[in-house]
């Protein structure tokens, strides 16, 4: 064992190998008896491939490059694909992110538009199909643009035609539902046929603060009738509506202060911990029925695990593996249930759990040890205490190395990652852009701050009218206390995130005296400039729960906002931002950077062209990284060889 100061240790693993396994397979199906997911492709353009997994065993890519199943329904974009087995072969309709048309695809013949271009940019946008073999028709959520303006929107459930008639003529496109209702998931089909169930809701709420269950009839000619609310409110939030095999319909809710499920209004399982969580992109599962009766169910406190659902005891049966953590996407065929597991020392792969034999396997998108994983982190989940004694979440990630020890009274680099949402959580689980740093010798702490999802309503509740208190009080206090005990070295502490995680490190940097310097990337960082025409229209009213009506409280967005204070930032930082960013624009960083202009304040602002909330292209990752790596470097004043320098501009 070789004694060199922390954040100087050699490491195999580089920005390139981490932008290379960035992002997980998402959005798993069946298609017949085939497993089909999406999963990201960082060195194809960022963009998200059809993977199949064939009655063999094999495992093949249904799209070649440039066909990006991707949408951007309410810009996060929703479920974008759905298939079937028509005249015994597979039959697929998904969305191609770079004009949002729904196409129609047989594997052996070319994608075919079912849907047409719009007038206003991609303003037609297609999510959650559902194949409707014996109507001709895939029913799913429609969002039109009817304007140049990001308000200018609106949201329906619709019919499309399989057989292509609508491609060139929006008129052939059949609306399901009347747009009273601001949102709405697509619609999940009873196994009869006979009625529809779908979620929608309205500005101000967020989907994780109060959402309805709708259920309308579905008459011979195709059309919805009866349309009525059977679960949820203003203060309820359902987040995903499924039907039995025998018809009944299942949803989860957080009525209780948990989100658990429900049939027809009875709960099944009755526990302080969540079978769902917010529900920032529609389409998203968390159980799935299966025709014996059971539900496989993602839950948890925290962390979550696959599980399968008695409904008549209330028990759960987990998977076992070395997963502990699952995404929420799932679907079930028969007795087998596919899912998206990852571990702190596995990446997220897709699972195939057999419900008869027991037996839980990684079939697609399998880990494979990019380097010796004794260069992983070995982190562990702590629960801090924050102001007032709350409990602070967090995962504590030290620096780690097989060959490789600090000299004796060292304490290392730490930095702080506050995640995004802010309403959303950070899983304990591999992820090679943390362990860029922990092999190197810099500690990561991810803050699962009061606001953040998985630990119940209240706890989601904290944040209300708290953004930018409570997410930087509880990341200070993670940050101390790591001090305080001797695991941190107190001059050396670093903050970054992304999105509201961006929010977060500015907010903390413009605030508190506890960091040495800061990574912002696409940030908000304006709260007077964020909000209806100025942000997507899914979250344009997101700051009324956050911080207040603006109405009532203008000064408090002045107040919280990072821009406002910027005069009292004095370290270092690192500002990141895609130039297609329509969530948090560039013009919020421009702002920003104009009231620090002059003041002799070191920082450098990276932008990236074709990027936007989200960097998904290997080549803006890899001088992501670096940049960040190099940030820290200059500040702590560590040598890190082979790592282009940051200019620092005053």
């Amino acid at each position: 064992m070789l004694t060199s100061p922390y954040g100087t240790w050699p490491s195999p693993i580089d920005a390139a190998l981490a932008a290379a396994h960035d992002g997980r397979p998402e959005w798993v199906g069946f298609v017949g008896d085939e497993v089909w997911w999406t999963e990201p492709r960082p060195a194809e353009d960022g963009r998200r491939a059809l993977v199949r997994r064939t009655a063999e065993g094999t495992e093949e890519t249904v799209l070649p490059a440039p066909w990006n199943v991707r949408n951007r329904v309410v810009e996060y974009g929703g479920c974008p694909w759905a298939g079937a087995v028509d005249a015994g072969r597979p039959l697929i309709v998904f969305t191609h992110f770079a004009d949002q048309r729904m196409y129609r695809y047989e594997p052996g013949g070319e994608p075919r538009p079912l849907t047409p271009l719009s007038p206003v940019g991609a303003g037609l946008r297609w999510a959650g199909p559902h194949l409707d073999l014996a109507r001709g028709e895939v029913w799913c959520a429609l969002e039109e643009f009817t304007g140049d303006g990001p308000g200018d929107v609106r949201r329906v459930l619709a019919a499309v035609p399989l057989d292509g008639s609508a491609a060139e003529d929006r008129s052939a496109v059949r609306e399901l539902t009347d747009g009273r209702h601001r949102f709405v998931t697509g619609p999940r089909l009873s196994p009869d046929g006979c009625r529809a169930a779908w979620l929608a809701w309205d500005h101000p709420r967020m989907p994780w603060e109060g959402t309805e269950l709708r259920v309308g009839e579905i008459g011979v000619d195709g059309t919805l009738h009866t349309v009525h609310t059977v679960a949820g409110g203003p203060r309820e939030a359902i987040a995903q509506a499924e039907w039995s095999a025998d018809g009944d319909l299942l949803y989860t809710s957080d009525r209780s202060g948990w989100w658990n499920l429900y049939r027809d209004g009875t709960p099944l399982c009755p526990r302080e911990e969540e079978f769902a969580g917010p529900l920032w992109r529609p389409g998203l599962r968390w159980f799935a029925p299966l025709e014996s009766g059971l539900i496989a169910v993602v839950h948890g406190k925290g962390s979550t695990v696959l599980g399968i659902l008695d409904t008549e005891s209330g028990e759960t049966v987990d998977a076992a593996g070395p997963w502990t953590e699952f995404a929420p996407t799932l679907a079930a065929h028969g007795g087998r249930v596919v899912a998206v597991g990852a571990g702190p020392r596995t990446a997220y792969e897709v699972v195939e759990l057999d419900t008869v034999t027991g037996r839980a396997r990684a079939i697609g998108a399998r880990h494979r040890d990019a380097v010796d994983p004794a260069y992983y982190p070995e982190p562990r989940h702590r629960t801090f205490t924050g102001p007032d004694g709350r409990e602070v979440h967090a995962h504590v990630y030290p620096p780690h190395h097989p060959a490789r020890t600090a000299p004796d009274g060292e304490a290392p680099p730490y930095v702080v990652w506050a995640h995004g949402g802010p309403t959303d959580r950070v899983p304990l689980v591999l992820d090679l852009a943390i362990a860029y740093f922990t092999s190197r010798g810099i500690g990561v702490a991810e803050v699962n701050y009061g606001g953040s999802a998985g630990y119940g309503r209240a706890y989601r509740e904290r944040l209300r009218e708290q953004w930018g208190v409570v997410d930087v009080e509880d990341c200070a206090a993670v940050a101390r206390a790591l001090a305080e005990e001797g695991t941190a070295d107190p001059d050396r502490l670093a903050i970054r995130g992304g999105s509201a995680g961006g929010w977060t490190a500015a907010a903390s940097l413009t605030t508190t005296d506890v960091y040495a310097c800061g990574t912002i990337v696409y940030p908000i960082l304006d709260l007077a400039a964020w909000g209806p025409g100025d942000t997507h229209d899914f979250e344009s009213r997101y700051l009324e729960s956050l911080i207040g009506p603006f109405a009532e409280v203008p000064d408090r967005y002045a107040e919280r906002s990072p821009t406002s204070h910027a005069d009292r930032l004095t370290v270092p930082f690192l500002l990141l931002q895609g130039l297609d960013d329509v969530i948090c624009p560039p013009a919020q960083c421009e702002r920003f950077l104009a009231r620090i202009a002059g003041r002799g304040v070191p920082h450098a602002y990276l932008t990236f062209a074709g990027e936007g909330h989200g960097f998904r292209r290997a080549e803006t990752m890899v001088r992501a990284m670096e940049a960040e790596l190099s940030l820290y470097a200059q500040v702590f004043g560590l040598d890190v060889p082979g790592v282009p320098r940051l200019e620092l501009h005053p």
